[in-house]
């Protein structure tokens, strides 16, 4: 009996309660200031990406419509060049529309990196503090209790600490 109680209390110790919570990581980008500040700078790259495929855009549609009014006024042969140079400009567009998806993605990561290696410490600062093991993103969590929810002790947190 006393070999049984001895082994329990030490397997009680040594496997102490882990304190864990969670945060809407999606929010705390959106609601912090550094967050809000990568998001306008993507959302403003992405504009001026979107104005220049749409003038590019409307510049194919109107040389396509040139090229239906010309069909039977010119040579079946300068008809055909004209089509293969729209066809040359529509496959130049997409590598064009490709190329800033891409480009715009990898801009998204880099500014990704660069706020959450802004606002780690912070994070885990105020997991030191708080004796805080784990926090979760809440996208992950099924249920969990409202006082485990950190949503909002972190867009403080890092509002009031971020260094600029």
């Amino acid at each position: 009996f006393l070999i049984i109680f001895v082994s329990l209390s030490i397997f009680k110790t040594t496997y102490a309660e882990q304190i864990l919570k969670y945060a809407n990581m999606d929010q705390v980008i959106k609601e912090t200031k550094i967050g809000n500040e990568m998001i306008v700078k993507i959302n403003e790259i992405d504009q001026e990406n979107m104005k220049k495929l749409s003038s590019y855009e409307k510049e194919l549609k109107k040389i396509e419509n040139e090229i239906k009014l010309k069909k039977n006024i010119i040579s079946e042969q300068e008809f055909e060049k004209e089509i293969n140079d729209l066809k040359k400009k529509i496959a130049d567009f997409n590598k064009e529309k490709n190329l800033m998806v891409k480009n715009l993605n990898n801009i998204k990561k880099k500014e990704l990196k660069i706020l959450f290696d802004k606002i780690n410490p912070i994070v885990q600062n105020y997991m030191d503090k708080n004796s805080i093991d784990i926090i979760f993103n809440s996208k992950n969590i099924y249920i969990g209790n409202k006082k485990s929810d950190l949503t909002k002790v972190l867009i403080e947190e890092i509002n009031n600490n971020v260094q600029e």
